[in-house]
């Protein structure tokens, strides 16, 4: 058994993917960083009500960690993928957006 940290080390090397993710998103501004914004503080109050209700109900520290590596997962699938921005190469050799 590799145990509860190893799924702890996970989580914080996950988490820090979507940190950076954001902080593009947040460096960008304008409304898309705002909606952001928004939806990362209503996620961390969902979070608390649904970790509260979990432990409450009977739930291992484990599966509060694995609920919350969903969690991360699907925001890094949805941080990745829209409003990705492509880079290329014009005539010259030059980067392009």
């Amino acid at each position: 058994m590799i145990g509860p940290w190893f799924t702890v080390t996970l989580l914080a090397l996950e988490s820090s993917e979507v940190i950076g993710l954001r902080v593009v998103k947040f460096a960008g501004g304008g409304v898309d960083a705002q909606h952001e914004a928004y939806l990362m503080v209503s996620e961390k109050i969902d979070a608390v009500v649904e970790v509260s209700a979990r432990l409450l109900c009977g739930a291992t520290a484990i599966d509060v960690i694995d609920r919350f590596r969903e969690r991360v997962a699907a925001n890094a699938e949805r941080l990745s993928t829209r409003g990705r921005v492509a880079l290329g190469r014009n005539r010259t050799g030059q980067m392009t957006i």
